[in-house]
């Protein structure tokens, strides 16, 4: 999930950073620095998902997953995994709900442009790399998407990014194998209708009046509920309300880049500076302390 892409809360980088962030790994080619070493708080994140295979495991384990609770779903009428889901449902035709950005499709050479160059986020280089068309597929989506369309299964993406960003991101999506939705429009954009913001209940229950909603997969908490950008305290108590769902309906895909987990410290703040927000992070830790000796 590309996390509130357009807040307004990075800063635009420079044309030269912008293709930098397009040239990708390249820049790390050579281990010896010249001059001072870049420092990101995504190193540790980016690394770990362009490099371990720890990330290709668990993604594919969490696909693996849905796999197994999909023919469960289908067996059984009764079963959704919309909490908008109303009304007799039980003989609509099933469907599964996926965010795109780091649930589907890898964006990780993005963020690693975002670590070599030391930059920021921002709403003009992210829209340049949607465009270049580049993400890869999270380990096991593709065969997981096509695996529901044998079934039957209408394939839903529920994204962030733009609708002006749909064409590039279908281009792409197809590229890499993804079900495409026939003649029905499956792509759902955020600002694609005039309610459909960056919370993403209303394109659900947009979904949830034609089909039965079986299972929802995402790498965000917003990708299965608005609850998602309050407090630490609220973000728990919504965790705990809905935690029965995960790992039966709802998949989530670990992704320790981005996301509302990590402004939730500093209040989704997006204002304060790289200090402040950093500062409100460590301040959120539960360390140990070592005794005195």
């Amino acid at each position: 999930m590309r996390y509130s892409a357009c807040s307004g809360r990075w800063s635009l980088l420079s044309g030269a950073v912008a293709l930098s962030l397009l040239v990708g790994p390249a820049l790390a080619a050579d281990p010896a620095p010249q001059g001072p070493v870049p420092q990101n708080d995504l190193l540790n994140a980016e690394l770990w998902m362009q490099r371990s295979v720890e990330y290709k495991a668990n993604a594919l384990a969490v696909y693996a997953l849905g796999k197994i609770q999909l023919d469960k779903a289908l067996a059984d009428k009764t079963w959704t995994a919309a909490t908008e889901q109303t009304g007799a449902y039980q003989d609509l035709p099933p469907a599964v709900v996926l965010d795109l950005d780091e649930t589907a499709m890898d964006n990780s050479a993005y963020q690693a442009g975002l670590v070599t160059s030391n930059g920021d986020f921002s709403p003009k280089t992210w829209d340049a790399w949607v465009k270049a068309e580049k993400a890869t597929a999270v380990p096991g989506a593709v065969e997981f998407t096509q695996y529901a369309e044998s079934k039957g299964v209408k394939v839903f993406y529920v994204t962030n990014r733009n609708a002006d960003q749909e064409e590039p991101t279908r281009r792409n999506a197809q590229a890499l194998g993804f079900p495409m939705g026939g003649n029905v429009d499956t792509f759902l954009m955020s600002k694609e209708k005039p309610d459909w913001g960056s919370a993403k209940s209303t394109r659900r229950a947009y979904i949830a009046k034609e089909y039965r909603i079986v299972l929802l997969f995402g790498d965000n908490f917003g990708d299965f509920s608005d609850a998602s950008n309050g407090s630490d305290a609220e973000r728990l108590k919504a965790y705990e309300a809905a935690k029965e769902h995960f790992g039966r309906d709802w998949l989530m895909l670990a992704n320790p880049g981005y996301g509302s987990f990590e402004s939730a410290p500093y209040g989704h703040n997006f204002k304060l500076s790289a200090d402040e927000k950093r500062a409100k992070k460590i301040g959120a830790l539960e360390p140990w302390v070592m005794p005195a000796q």
